[in-house]
């Protein structure tokens, strides 16, 4: 079973959720949980960092999309960076380049030295540390 940790960083106009590890069927209430609480904080923006997920199937795409249609139906907003050319190619298969905002690689994520798995980004806020712990066995 996939390892998929996140981590929430949150500033005064936008949240940075920033996933890691593998993302498939099996993850997709845990990735529908961290974007809604990312998006319960209220701010305009939520940035998704997917720049350290090995692996993103069409679940958890559609679990951003249905997040992206809410923010976007509330005025607020969602983009995603660092996404992988896989997860890019993937994201065009499934025909939900129109729904997702696509941008380059986050700034903040290249700007410092990567948490070690299950830590808090820094100045963030760890959702949880893995699957296993969360009661998703291996």
């Amino acid at each position: 079973m996939p390892q998929l940790n996140a981590a929430l960083v949150p500033a005064p106009d936008q949240v940075v959720v920033r996933f890691t590890g593998d993302a498939d069927l099996s993850t997709t209430p845990f990735v529908a949980d961290v974007l809604g609480q990312a998006g319960g904080l209220g701010t305009r923006q939520v940035v998704v960092d997917l720049g350290s997920v090995r692996f993103w199937d069409c679940s958890g795409l559609h679990a951003l999309a249905r997040f992206t249609r809410e923010l976007a139906a509330a005025g607020r907003a969602c983009r995603l960076v660092g996404a992988q050319p896989g997860t890019r190619r993937l994201i065009g298969m499934a025909n939900l380049a129109g729904e997702l905002q696509l941008d380059g690689v986050a700034v903040a994520a290249t700007a410092r030295p990567a948490a070690p798995a299950g830590s808090p980004a820094p100045g963030g806020t760890t959702v949880t540390g893995d699957l296993v712990a969360a009661g998703h066995g291996r």
